[in-house]
């Protein structure tokens, strides 16, 4: 509550008068990476935004590592950053924050869970390699799987691995 003027008080006891902030200028969006517009941009590289987006990692780290069937050149960390990316993407495209089924879609469509063709092992190693410390690799990962296969159910994946060139981009 203010203090009237007239009420007997010391100088040490009476209430300040409020601070006053200026009118502040006009913003303007200059920063490099600011985005321009309400939409997200799409496109190579991008990635696509979604919630909690790490937590895929640890659902590979800790569901997956000990299933792993590796080749020659790919660690155990390149094959579980690779496909928590690739997780992540599917999670992205509904909305939502990744799960267990995602890792999983990633590790099967890379033939990271067994019973694949050896074309698909031979085409794998080279784009795996590093990938745990690269993020170019795992983007490179991300963008070589199609959008509709992203979108498929994991039991409609196994059944098409056989094919499994049909599901990403080879070039």
């Amino acid at each position: 509550m203010t203090q009237p003027k007239f009420a007997p008080i010391t100088e040490d006891v009476r209430v300040r008068p409020a601070y006053s902030l200026r009118t502040p200028t006009d913003w303007r969006q200059t920063r490099v990476a600011e985005l321009k517009s309400p939409v997200h941009p799409t496109g190579r590289e991008l990635g696509v935004p979604g919630p909690d987006q790490g937590y895929a990692l640890l659902l590979a780290d800790e569901l997956f590592a000990d299933r792993l069937e590796l080749s020659a050149g790919i660690s155990k960390k390149d094959a579980l950053h690779g496909a928590a990316a690739v997780a992540c993407a599917r999670s992205g495209h509904f909305g939502r924050a990744p799960v267990a089924k995602d890792v999983e879609l990633a590790l099967v469509l890379f033939g990271f869970l067994g019973d694949v063709p050896a074309d698909l092992v031979e085409w794998r190693t080279p784009m795996f390699q590093g990938a745990a410390h690269d993020y170019v690799s795992q983007r490179r990962i991300v963008d070589c799987v199609k959008e509709q296969t992203l979108r498929m159910r994991l039991e409609d994946l196994r059944g098409r691995i056989g094919d499994w060139r049909s599901l990403v981009v080879t070039d």
